[in-house]
């Protein structure tokens, strides 16, 4: 049965409320000040794989559009993380963190070191929006719907618990503050509209809990190999390499 617009939301919610990786226990550490030095290098370098991932996901989806205001809508996204002459944009922010807790930039954007299962999980969520319907390619986009909540709380714990914390190591996330908003709230109504039979509104939320699950792996990962029991798989990041004192050696 066709659930009413305002069921299929709750029902995209409660997938959130589930399944986002705010729930992970490596955000707990993380934002709580619990993570050594390396355990913040290894997320700052594998979550990098992610953003620089994005633009190519979305440029995949707006080459399958025929609508031009619906491209019109999604080009933001690729200049919010590439950038454009006024705006740095969400990658750069990123390599600024980068720096900020002692990594070499040009080493993080090389992607060398990102774990095995960090690159098949974000390779099949960028293979997921290029192959998939286009309904459950903005579906799994929804998660944004649940980041601006985990970027609060991240700006906060960071700032209390760690020196390299600032206005401009965090920049990223301050910034994805006000992005996000406007993002969800096209692709949320987008989903609502489209996703008006019981098979669809299915299709809908099964690509939002793949989504969770391409962000929850990563964190699994992260945990595996540099929290308990600490194996890191060959070609991961090793600690003491990737240094901005390094670089200057």
């Amino acid at each position: 049965m066709t659930q009413t617009r305002e069921d299929f939301e709750a029902r995209l919610r409660r997938i959130g409320a589930e399944r986002y990786h705010d729930l992970h226990p490596f955000h707990d550490m993380l934002h709580g000040g619990g993570c050594t030095p390396d355990q913040v290098r290894a997320w700052v370098i594998n979550r990098y794989y992610y953003q620089h991932s994005i633009p190519m996901k979305d440029a995949a989806f707006m080459s399958r559009v025929d609508d031009p205001e619906l491209r019109r809508k999604w080009r933001s996204r690729i200049e919010d993380h590439d950038g454009t002459d006024t705006n740095e944009g969400g990658i750069r922010r990123w390599l600024r963190l980068a720096e900020a807790v002692g990594l070499d930039p040009d080493y993080v954007a090389s992607t060398q070191g990102v774990l095995p299962a960090t690159k098949f999980a974000v390779d099949a969520y960028v293979r997921f929006v290029r192959e998939k319907t286009l309904l459950e390619a903005v579906a799994a986009s929804l998660t944004e719907l649940f980041a601006p909540k985990i970027h609060a709380n991240r700006i906060e714990g960071l700032l209390k618990h760690y020196d390299f914390a600032d206005d401009s190591s965090l920049s990223y996330f301050r910034t994805r503050l006000k992005e996000a908003p406007k993002d969800v709230a096209f692709g949320l109504g987008w989903v609502l509209d489209h996703a008006d039979t019981a098979e669809k509104q299915d299709a809908a939320a099964n690509a939002l809990i793949f989504k969770t699950d391409v962000l929850w792996s990563q964190l699994d990962a992260l945990h595996s190999a540099y929290v308990a029991p600490g194996r890191i798989p060959p070609g991961g990041w090793q600690p003491g390499t990737g240094l901005l004192d390094a670089r200057a050696a």
